[in-house]
């Protein structure tokens, strides 16, 4: 569908900031999607104005594995460009071990898909994002779709999907073997936030590190990945992004990596300015050029109208 003149106009207005781009409107929180024992498990909803339609994009938050809350969703202005966003919590190390922590998350994605007509937005291209822990789980939760291990049961809705459209991640690690022996502090020691992960350390538990990492199950079939990471990050290094990249390269696969010159592990500078437009730019793609936006939501194309109006990218 071709947008109208008039509606073009509002789109370039829009993309120019002469038309001040759109509020969110609706946040649900604290939706419990699963429940374990007594341990519940939550989502918070991150709704647009129009969110009948809207694409979904689900946030995963960091932490090592053992801090972090869905509270801290870092792309919840995603919902003032048409986009709603799901933040979904997860059970932590010092609660379960790996893969208690993907299971979680694919239950999420279950259940999202599961309630899509109860609130509005669209599950037909999903798009996963996470950073550092939570980039982590985004990239296994996009490169494991056929992996039986990795899929769990948690909230049930097992009738529907767990898999993904497309990746962002932010300097999430990717393979615990190679951080065994370039990391191995954080891999391999007692109280490491990989050793808490698996229960032990990435050289001793060598087959479950890796089944839990991304690069092992990165086939051709794999979404989209864009991914963001510092030069000068000490706590992930940059070599994960790297070793994903290279997969999925060598499998020729869409991978975008953006390396932020002198930065650490996070930071505004990943959420904002030319990253920030790199996400919508993707994000539009990703979903408009495949047909399953709401067209008579003008935001949702912002962005990527306007690079192909002009004829340039972010």
């Amino acid at each position: 569908m071709t947008p109208t003149t008039p509606r073009l106009a509002i789109i370039i207005g829009l993309i120019l900031h002469i038309v001040p781009i759109a509020k969110s409107n609706e946040i649900i929180k604290d939706i419990e999607f699963a429940k374990i024992g007594d341990h519940s498990l939550k989502l918070d909803l991150h709704f647009p104005l129009n969110k009948k339609g809207s694409p979904l994009v689900v946030w995963i938050h960091g932490g090592g594995w053992y801090k972090g809350s869905k509270n801290d969703c870092k792309i919840d202005w995603l919902s003032k460009h048409g986009y709603s966003v799901a933040s979904i919590s997860y059970r932590l190390s010092q609660v379960a071990k790996f893969p208690a922590q993907i299971h979680d998350c694919k239950g999420a994605i279950r259940w999202l898909r599961a309630n899509e007509e109860k609130y509005g937005y669209n599950c037909d291209r999903l798009v996963v994002a996470g950073a550092s822990a939570g980039g982590y789980l985004a990239t296994l939760l996009g490169t494991s779709h056929e992996v039986e291990t990795l899929e769990g049961n948690i909230g049930g809705n097992l009738s529907h999907k767990s898999s993904v459209s497309a990746i962002i991640d932010f300097y999430g690690p990717t393979d615990f073997i190679l951080r065994s022996r370039t990391q191995p502090q954080r891999a391999n020691k007692v109280g490491s936030v990989v050793y808490n992960l698996l229960g032990g350390g990435a050289d001793k538990k060598v087959k479950l590190a890796k089944l839990a990492s991304p690069v092992t199950h990165v086939t051709k079939e794999d979404p989209p990945i864009l991914i963001f990471h510092g030069d000068k990050d000490q706590t992930v290094l940059l070599d994960q992004s790297e070793a994903i990249r290279n997969a999925y390269s060598k499998n020729g696969l869409s991978v975008e990596m953006n390396i932020l010159k002198g930065k650490k592990h996070g930071g505004v500078a990943f959420y904002s300015g030319k990253n920030k437009k790199k996400v919508l730019y993707c994000a539009g793609k990703w979903f408009y050029h495949n047909n399953t936006l709401n067209h008579d939501n003008v935001f949702e194309i912002d962005q990527y109208l306007y690079a192909r109006l002009l004829n340039k990218r972010p």
